[in-house]
């Protein structure tokens, strides 16, 4: 290289024993070359000159002591830090705006830690336990009170209702019968042994019948029709010294008009209207 040459490619003032910089393998004086190259700090706008460290990230650039987090403004250079909505965030602010807080303990999920999710809430795993045993649940089942969220044998041991019947864990549906509780599979007639659950059925000294059982071991039977008397949905019955009748069944024995409610006279076992029992000797 002459010394021509040897001058700043831009203002050509003489190089020869002074500090320059290349661009492009020619040769700037320091004045030059910040005017014409040098990049603006994002953070104070002013010229990073050549003298300055320049960092650099994404296209932008910054002067050594401006390369701070945006929240907290503690120095970022040579720490991992990442980007949100253009700002730059150190790993404990990133982690702060940006990831979950646990619904327990209110601290931040740090990422890449595994964080348990329900109902919309999200814990650390070691938060997320059995509010009863304090035993982490994880992807276990759960049942959720409004006291918390417990594994399903200790719902079952503090909440859940026992079979009247077999004394067991009652865990879904059950039926009710005299104030108790019964799994539906020990609900049973106390005759026939069928199950209860989904038909009618009658109770007599507290145990339940199915209504073929109480029927034939309890109920009266009408001296009309000698069917079963079961005053079920309703049903209406009329009672005479130790006989029973259906309603209606309660007839006159020879014109069969209805008895309910209506005077009546008796002979032997047979029932009359007053018409037709005229000169009989039993007025009721």
């Amino acid at each position: 290289m002459t010394a021509s040459q040897f001058d700043c490619q831009y203002c050509s003032v003489s190089l020869l024993g002074k500090k320059f910089m290349l661009k492009d393998g020619n040769p700037y004086c320091l004045k030059c070359y910040d005017r014409v190259f040098c990049n603006y700090c994002e953070e104070c706008k002013e010229a990073i000159e050549s003298g300055s460290k320049d960092l650099c990230y994404k296209g932008r650039h910054w002067h050594e002591i401006c390369f701070n987090c945006a929240k907290c403004n503690h120095s970022l250079v040579e720490k991992p830090f990442a980007a949100k909505d253009e700002r730059l965030l150190c790993s404990e602010c990133y982690s702060d705006e940006c990831s979950s807080k646990c619904f327990h303990c209110k601290k931040t999920i740090m990422p890449g830690s595994r964080k348990m999710e329900f109902k919309g809430n999200y814990w650390h795993e070691t938060c997320f336990v059995c509010e009863h045993c304090r035993q982490p649940i994880g992807t276990k089942p759960l049942i959720s009170k409004e006291s918390g969220n417990y594994c399903v044998r200790c719902f079952q041991k503090e909440f859940a209702p026992s079979c009247n019947f077999c004394k067991k864990v009652i865990t879904s549906g059950w039926i009710t019968f005299h104030d108790q509780p019964w799994h539906k599979e020990c609900f049973l007639c106390s005759g026939c042994r069928k199950e209860l659950c989904d038909e009618e059925f009658m109770s007599r000294d507290d145990y339940p019948f199915c209504l073929d059982c109480y029927n034939h071991l309890y109920a009266k039977k009408c001296v009309a029709c000698a069917k079963p008397i079961t005053g079920l949905r309703g049903a209406k019955f009329i009672c005479f010294q130790d006989r029973q009748w259906h309603s209606e069944c309660f007839n006159c024995g020879k014109c069969s008009v209805s008895l309910v409610g209506e005077g009546f006279l008796t002979q032997d076992k047979e029932i009359f209207c007053r018409k037709c029992g005229s000169g009989m000797e039993t007025d009721i």
